[in-house]
């Protein structure tokens, strides 16, 4: 009985009192995981030759930093003298150290994948009950960011197993992000910013606009759907610890508006950036999203404030994110599949946000606005006057493509 009380007295403690590396994640982490277009098909030359076209498409210099390899990375038993975690030896032939280096020698950070459970996902060994030594072994080998899943979990409690291995990255000594992955199926958003600095919200996402894929027993997201199952728990967001809309789709199988829409959200409400597409065969309107930098200064911004639902009218969503030195974005989101009219006047929209403590009232201060897309459609009436959009004093009247945004970054006008 002492024994039993001592444990739980211990698992206790350690998700009162379980606390990450700080700092790590001021702004929401940016990079790559492997996941979404190669599932379990990794290997060392893919992990390279991502290295390589990061870089060299301008995600690096955009600020994209993190490579970080999913389920499949490594073997399907442990080592049976020492009981470490063995890379696939068909898969990684020389070890991850020299796949390691490699990324660290382009400028960048590398990042793996276990699980919570007994095994990952995919049926590979997962870390319960090797929480210290996996750590250990993750800082051995100069891990920079670790995606903890949520398999094969019965009977576990998602608080004390991510405070476990929050603690003992910790204890391991080597500062590493780490990402929590239990779909929002605890609450995550509600104890998790002393474990983690991100945690997902939902489950997979989908390759799709607005759909849901089931799976049998189970489902993925399209991009609105993950949208609007978490829109009211942006008040648990913050620098250091972000609510994880899960992995982009931009660039795998999606529609040229529907990723600039999907992009557009995500750095709207904060989320990680983390690419999920093959950046080897990235046509150039893939790159230009993805290293939109206006746009990324959006999700980047040092206020860390995630982005409100202002109102729903027709079709058309209005999304307010409050900025750093009395600036804001707002992000208008059009979910028909065929071009809307946009008509806002700012004049007769107060945004006040409790979370941010912010108001923004257009008939007392004036802003100039930018177009970060410079896209939409403006009506005759406006290309008479101006072919530039006019600042806040007059309506802003404009049509958006199907499955498009609009997105704006608006800033006061000094007297």
């Amino acid at each position: 009985m002492r024994i039993i009380l001592s444990l739980i007295s211990f698992a206790l403690f350690q998700c009162a009192f379980a606390q990450k590396f700080e700092g790590l994640a001021m702004t929401p982490p940016m990079g790559w995981n492997s996941w979404n277009t190669f599932a379990t098909n990794i290997n060392a030359k893919l992990v390279m030759e991502i290295a390589d076209d990061m870089v060299k498409s301008g995600m690096k210099d955009a600020g994209y930093s993190y490579i970080v390899l999913d389920d499949g990375w490594m073997a399907k038993e442990r080592d049976p003298k020492t009981g470490n975690l063995v890379p696939d030896p068909e898969k990684f032939p020389d070890g991850l150290e020299p796949v390691v280096e490699y990324v660290h020698s382009k400028g960048l950070k590398f990042g793996l994948y276990n699980c919570a459970g007994t095994k990952t996902c995919a049926g590979y060994p997962g870390t319960r009950g090797y929480e210290y030594q996996d750590a250990r072994w993750y800082a051995s080998m100069r891990i920079d960011y670790l995606k903890y899943d949520w398999c094969y979990t019965e009977g576990i409690n998602a608080k004390e197993a991510y405070a476990t291995m929050s603690n003992a990255i910790k204890v391991a000594g080597r500062p590493i992000i780490f990402s929590l992955c239990e779909w929002g199926s605890n609450d995550p958003w509600e104890w998790a910013a002393p474990v983690g600095h991100l945690w997902r919200v939902s489950g997979d996402i989908y390759n799709c606009f607005d759909c849901i894929k089931n799976w049998g027993s189970w489902n993925s997201w399209g991009v609105t759907h993950i949208i609007d199952l978490r829109k009211n728990i942006r008040q648990f967001a913050g620098p250091d610890h972000w609510n994880d809309f899960d992995m982009m789709e931009v660039g795998h199988g999606m529609s040229n508006n529907e990723d600039r829409a999907h992009f557009s959200m995500w750095c709207m409400l904060a989320s990680p950036l983390i690419a999920g597409n093959d950046l080897r065969e990235m046509k150039q309107e893939t790159i230009d999203i993805l290293t939109n930098k206006e746009a990324i200064a959006i999700n980047q911004d040092k206020l860390g404030v995630q982005a409100y639902l202002y109102q729903q009218k027709d079709s058309i969503d209005t999304w307010v994110k409050p900025l750093a030195n009395g600036e804001l974005a707002i992000c208008f989101m059009n979910r028909s599949k065929t071009e809307q009219p946009l008509n806002f006047d700012w004049k007769m929209s107060i945004l006040s946000d409790t979370v941010s403590k912010t108001t923004y009232d257009f008939s007392k201060i004036n802003y100039t606005i930018k177009n970060i897309w410079g896209n939409g459609t403006m009506t005759m009436a406006q290309k008479s006057k101006q072919r530039k959009l006019p600042d806040t004093s007059e309506p802003i009247r404009l049509n958006i493509p199907g499955h498009d945004v609009v997105l704006l970054r608006l800033k006061p006008v000094v007297q």
